[in-house]
């Protein structure tokens, strides 16, 4: 199970407590989340990829391996998916491959944005005074969140610097990226995966805002893949494993079960 930008390993707990059968369940924080060692540099997406082939290779050396990932997670799995096809079976992509262009006439502004950032102090992330004040923070920005599972997030997500409570990452992440990534080239590479798919959006996404009027753009992606399967999740948002995580559960297990 691999997490998304901003979260960490411990939000699928919601998912993994609502799965009824038993399985292995292996989920890693990505560098500089959660209790991962820091750069305390810039961060690149083709580490990403290194990083999951790594521990793909350790865990699974001599088959492949069943994946769930969400949003940036599942970005990293489903271009893993393509260069490495013999690597992987099955996919669960939760919001994960609805990767936005970049505009290269924005090419410029991007890697001026980069150069003034990484001459300046080094970024920081928002305090709180504790931890119930940043659980406050996560359901004021999901409402479909409860005040428990905001509380339980909370408890992983943060971290204590004198004295006060800070996002358990590195401030790093912050800085602008300076390369452009290009939707043309993740589709060839798309066009690669062996693994079978399941797609799975929250019908509340802020990504159905996005596509409305590229809605051919859209589809042209899913048919990127050879075996797809698309799946709404009604009343749940980009989080979905937050807002619905008993729905998500049973997806996955469907899945995995008619594969």
């Amino acid at each position: 199970m691999l997490h998304g930008w901003g979260d960490n390993s411990a939000s699928y707990q919601f998912v993994v407590d609502a799965l009824e059968q038993s399985w292995h369940v292996l989920a890693l924080d990505w560098r500089g989340f959660g209790l991962s060692q820091w750069n305390n540099d810039h961060y690149w997406f083709p580490d990403y990829f290194a990083d999951l082939d790594a521990l793909v290779d350790h865990y699974s050396p001599d088959s492949a391996v069943d994946i769930v990932a969400h949003s940036m997670g599942g970005s990293v799995a489903l271009i893993y998916s393509g260069v490495r096809p013999e690597r992987v079976g099955r996919i669960v992509s939760l919001e994960g491959g609805s990767l936005l262009d970049t505009n290269v006439e924005k090419a410029s502004g991007k890697i001026r944005t980069w150069l003034d950032q990484v001459g300046e102090a080094p970024p920081h992330f928002r305090s709180y005074p504790d931890r119930a004040a940043f659980a406050e923070r996560l359901v004021k920005d999901n409402v479909r969140l409860t005040a428990e599972k905001a509380t339980f997030l909370a408890a992983h997500l943060t971290v204590e610097r004198e004295g006060r409570w800070e996002f358990a990452g590195d401030p790093c992440h912050r800085w602008a990226n300076p390369t452009l990534f290009s939707v043309e080239a993740a589709k060839s590479i798309w066009r690669q995966t062996a693994a079978k798919v399941l797609w799975v959006e929250g019908g509340a996404s802020f990504l159905n805002n996005y596509y409305l009027g590229r809605e051919a753009d859209y589809a042209e992606r899913l048919a990127c893949f050879q075996q797809l399967r698309k799946a709404v999740i009604p009343d749940a948002g980009h989080n979905l494993h937050h807002d619905q995580p008993e729905r998500v559960a049973h997806l996955i297990e469907e899945f995995l079960r008619e594969c």
